[in-house]
Formats: structure tokens, C-alpha cells, sequence
């Protein structure tokens, strides 16, 4: 019996629109561990190696060896301080605390912004405290406090500490949902506020999307100037980041200081629920030698220069410097004189605040890892104006186009900070 050539010819083709498919599909699941929201319309197109620019997306980034990508233009708060109605006397005070790291202050700090102003209430500076016993910080020890009530003048009455006459065991502990909406607090938070007439506040995390909605509030512009607004390193924190970057660019002279940020974290591939399974589940996460292959086949060349979030170094990572030899850890490339406050114990909360800064200002982001972490550094990146975030996969072949990979929350224009931003 002969071959039909056109039997041979559809198969490829639709070999080929699987492959595609699940590359799609493992690329949004970074995006969003629930079900999926409808995205707007793909603002890039692919032809071969060629990049075709929509709406001022992104373009490449001549004269550099590799897929660089330019930045685009800084974008402008969308919200304007003219549009809150000034406050009033206060009512009571509500006072919460900054936890986990950076990527859940931000969070945190847009619902307390969000409920203080709601309740027309005091909100009270907050302390920091790390996941581990002992890691616990006074504000001003990351961020700046002087700029921080600033940025809140005539928004939010922001004091330093409670009253003396009030005491912390009086507080009503309240918890409230990541991106608390009105309805919420007038069900749930005010009846507490009016009886006890202070609360202490905890937000929680029922899911990490942080995918933009067509439903418009009235606490959306409080909402944005929480989360984007509010929170600026203070000046030692912010040489540190500064100087690591700068080293960085030093080290990166042959593709003209560009360098890629990738949140790798051992502890977490480690994880045994960080993999997925099977040829329909999507992968959460991606170990040192599978984002060396991804970063070769989209086109990095072998003296690319690439910062881990890894703290100090591990063995399992000597696979990725194989092949790319300007592999760094926090350990490599900080000041020798900042390292024992800054590196005093693995996984401190300065060591995340380093992270995310770094992540958020790199030339590139690669998030080896999917939660809270990639989703707000990439809102702090397009809010920056750099929106050159790529989502890992397992890429058939020997080579890819780098721009399949441009992270759903950039290509589709989905993410919060579109909301926030102009």
C-alpha cells in the first residue's frame, strides 16, 4: 500500500498544533492557579525570528548578542490624587503588620490603604516580620517612612504608633481577602470597626491572580496607590540593590550590560508538589538545568550574565553555570562590607526585599517559579516599563522564538497594573 502524502502532511500539522497548544496552556498556568479569566486580544505577533511591534509592546534591542529586548516607555499612574475627597477627623485606628516578603507587602499594604480609608480611619505604621521566629523589623529598617506618609497625605491619616491609652489586646483581629472589594468591608469589617472601634488587620491569599477585572469600584484608585504608590526602600537598602545591579551590568560588558533575574529557589523545587505530572499537567516550577535549556533555546548566548534568587549556592545549580558560566547568588555579587546584616540568616526578609528589587529592574525576568512572587514583580516591571518577562517551557527542538514565551500577563495586557497605569 503507497504513503499518501497528505495524510503524512496533516499528521505534522496536527502534531504540531498540540505541541503549540500545550505550551500555551503551561505558560498561562504561571499566570493563574484558578480558573482561567477571558484575556484580551495577543499584542504580539511572531514571524520566524522577526518581532512585529503592537502598540509600542516591545521591540528588540539592537547590538546586543541574544534576544534582548528594549524597554518601553515608563508608564504614568493612571489614578490622580484630585479625585479623593480630602479626610476627615478619624475614627479609630487600624494597624496590621508586613509579612513574608515583598511581593506580599505590596498586597498587603493596598488592602490596609483600602480599609483605613473605607472606615475613615488612622492607619498605623506598620512593623515587618519575617516567616522566621526572631526576623522582625521596625518599618524603617526597609522602607521609607518619610516618603511613605507623604504618599498618602490627604488619602489616609497615617501615625507612627497607637495611643497609649489604647491597648493591643483590645484590637479585634479581622482578616480580609487579597484585593478586598467594598462589599467586603461593609459586610464583614465595618459592624467589627463600629462595635470595637480599632481592629488589627491580617490579609489572606485564596488564590495568586492578579489578572485585571472589567468590574470597576470605587476603591480601585485607593487600591492602586496602595499597592504602587506607597512603598520606596529606604537609602541603604536601596544603595545595596543599586551596587548589586551595578556589579551585574560590570560583569555583563559583552552584551552591554543587559542581564537576566531568574526566581530560582532550591528549597522550593525541592517541593514535591512543585512539578507536575503527566502529559496534561501543567508545571509549576523548573530546576537549574531546565531554565539553562529554555534560556539556550530561545537564543541567550553562553556568556549571558544571570542573577538566582537562591540565596547562597547549591549544588544542583552547577548544571545551569555549565553552560552559563556568569551565574551569580546574592553571596557573589553584594558588598563584602553589607553582607553580615543583609545575609545574617538565609531567607530574611531584607534577602527578599533584594530579590524582588533586583528582579523588578533587570533587563530580563524568568521566573523559574509560579505565585506571588512572579505576579508582583512583573506588575512592578510594567509599571517600570519593563515589560521583558519570560514564562519557561519545554521547547521540542534546538531553538525557539523568544517572544512565544512573553509572559500572558504582558502579552495579553491582563495584568492589576494595567488597571493602575496608563
Amino acid at each position: 500500500m503507497g504513503i499518501d502524502l497528505r495524510q503524512v502532511v496533516a499528521g505534522i500539522l496536527t502534531l504540531t498544533m498540540f505541541v503549540m497548544l500545550g505550551q500555551m496552556i503551561k505558560r498561562d498556568h504561571f499566570d493563574s492557579l484558578q480558573d482561567k479569566l477571558p484575556g484580551e486580544a495577543q499584542d504580539v505577533q511572531v514571524d520566524n525570528a522577526n518581532i512585529i511591534e503592537k502598540d509600542g509592546l516591545v521591540k528588540p534591542s539592537k547590538g546586543s548578542k541574544g534576544p534582548w529586548m528594549k524597554d518601553s516607555q515608563e508608564l504614568k499612574p493612571c489614578w490622580s490624587r484630585t479625585t479623593f475627597d480630602g479626610i476627615e477627623q478619624s475614627r479609630g485606628y487600624v494597624t496590621f503588620s508586613l509579612t513574608n516578603g515583598p511581593e506580599y507587602h505590596v498586597s498587603q499594604m493596598a488592602d490596609a490603604v483600602v480599609v483605613a480609608r473605607y472606615l475613615e480611619a488612622a492607619l498605623v505604621l506598620p512593623d515587618i516580620r519575617g516567616s522566621r521566629p526572631g526576623d522582625e523589623r521596625n518599618f524603617e529598617d526597609i522602607y521609607d517612612v518619610e516618603k511613605f506618609m507623604k504618599s498618602l497625605n490627604g488619602v489616609v491619616k497615617v501615625v507612627k504608633e497607637l495611643p497609649n491609652e489604647i491597648s493591643i489586646r483590645d484590637l479585634a483581629a479581622v482578616k480580609v481577602p487579597n484585593r478586598v472589594t467594598e462589599d467586603h468591608i461593609v459586610e464583614n469589617v465595618q459592624p467589627i470597626f463600629k462595635s470595637k472601634g480599632n481592629i488589627r488587620l491580617a490579609t489572606y491569599f485564596p488564590t495568586v491572580n492578579m489578572r485585571k477585572t472589567t468590574q470597576k469600584s470605587s476603591v480601585d484608585s485607593v487600591s492602586c496607590l496602595g499597592m504602587f504608590g506607597t512603598l520606596e526602600l529606604q537609602a541603604e537598602v536601596s544603595e545595596v540593590v543599586d551596587s548589586m545591579i551595578e556589579r551585574l551590568r560590570t560583569l555583563s560588558r559583552k552584551s552591554d550590560g543587559l542581564f537576566v533575574a531568574v526566581d530560582l529557589r532550591v528549597d522550593v523545587l525541592e517541593n514535591k508538589n512543585c512539578h507536575g505530572s503527566g502529559t496534561n499537567v501543567a508545571k509549576s516550577c523548573y530546576n537549574a538545568q531546565e531554565i539553562a535549556l529554555f534560556l539556550r533555546k530561545v537564543g541567550f548566548d553562553t556568556d549571558t550574565t544571570i542573577y538566582l534568587t537562591q540565596s547562597k549556592w547549591d549544588n544542583s545549580l552547577s548544571v545551569l553555570k555549565d553552560i552559563f558560566p556568569k551565574t551569580y547568588t546574592k553571596e557573589n555579587i553584594m558588598p563584602e562590607e553589607k553582607k553580615g546584616k543583609f545575609l545574617e540568616f538565609e531567607g530574611s526578609e531584607l534577602e527578599k526585599v533584594i530579590d524582588f528589587y533586583i528582579c523588578s529592574k533587570s533587563d530580563v525576568f524568568v521566573p523559574a517559579l509560579s505565585g506571588l512572587f512572579y505576579a508582583n514583580v512583573a506588575g512592578k516591571r510594567i509599571a517600570l516599563g519593563k515589560p521583558q518577562i519570560l514564562v519557561p517551557a519545554d521547547i521540542p527542538g534546538t531553538s525557539a522564538a523568544v517572544m512565544n514565551y512573553l509572559a500572558p500577563y504582558v502579552a495579553k495586557k491582563n495584568h492589576l497594573a494595567y488597571s493602575c497605569f496608563c
